[in-house]
């Protein structure tokens, strides 16, 4: 891992409110922490079902100065989307960046040939239907308060594909269509972004068993960076669309994967 304590932390959300999806855990945490360490004012943790992990997070997002508030709901239900929305307004007062982590990669589907229709439905449900139903909700209040930036967590499996779980990059390249259009919809009030971030060792992915039994080290070596980072070396990234330096950025696909799938990589 790279030293991240040896550069001067930047201060790119100083005063402003930041809501992160699927932060109880991996990427999403470390976005929402990351946040709170560039001075956001307030984050608002979303959570599933990982509630000792959300609580996790808001210990250390208040460990870094910010308010951390926790915000529960299956992104898979609109309903309950909205509901979120309207609480995170009304607890925090405003919001100026909302970064849709959570997803459903098929972690556990090894094959094209065990794909099954309620996998096809759930990846769908959270991935598409999901991120859409955030980008609606928080974008139309955003809209209302008149600004705002969306960050949408996409993946560079749109870019070669996979072989292993084909609805993961469906419902990837459907985020794609779902930031454009939005960007087109919410402009020029709120920017709507995809940072694809390649390959990310988490617990989760760490835990996996085809990364232990080789997998990992193939990649390395495939990627011109020669290695894979953990996620809080990417969680400035992630943020950086979210940022004034963005400002003229809108309905953007940003890639952080080390060159892997750079042509001729």
């Amino acid at each position: 891992m790279s030293d991240l304590s040896a550069t001067p932390m930047p201060r790119r959300f100083e005063g402003r409110n930041v809501v992160v999806t699927g932060a109880g855990t991996g990427f999403g945490a470390e976005i929402a922490v990351r946040a709170a360490q560039e001075g956001a004012a307030a984050v608002g943790v979303h959570y599933r079902s990982s509630r000792t992990g959300a609580e996790e997070t808001a210990r250390r997002v208040e460990e870094a100065g910010s308010t951390a508030v926790l915000l529960q709901a299956d992104i898979a239900s609109w309903e309950a989307v909205r509901a979120m929305a309207d609480d995170s307004f009304e607890q925090m007062g405003h919001v100026e960046a909302l970064i849709n982590n959570v997803g459903d990669v098929a972690r556990e589907q090894m094959s094209w040939r065990d794909i099954t229709e309620e996998s096809v439905d759930h990846v769908l449900a959270v991935d598409i239907k999901g991120t859409m139903a955030c980008t609606h909700e928080f974008g139309a209040k955003m809209v209302d308060q008149g600004h705002g930036s969306i960050v949408n967590i996409g993946s560079t499996v749109i870019v070669r594909g996979s072989a292993r779980a084909p609805q993961y990059a469906a419902a990837k390249y459907g985020i794609l269509g779902l930031t454009k259009s939005y960007a087109h919809a919410l402009a020029p009030t709120v920017r709507v972004n995809v940072f694809a971030p390649g390959f990310i060792e988490t617990e989760a992915t760490l835990g996996r068993e085809d990364w232990k039994s080789g997998r990992g080290d193939q990649l390395r070596k495939l990627t011109p960076m020669g290695r894979i980072p953990g996620p809080a070396e990417l969680a400035g990234a992630a943020l950086y669309l979210a940022t004034d330096d963005a400002f003229h950025t809108t309905g953007a696909y940003m890639i952080s994967d080390g060159g892997y799938n750079m042509v001729g990589a």
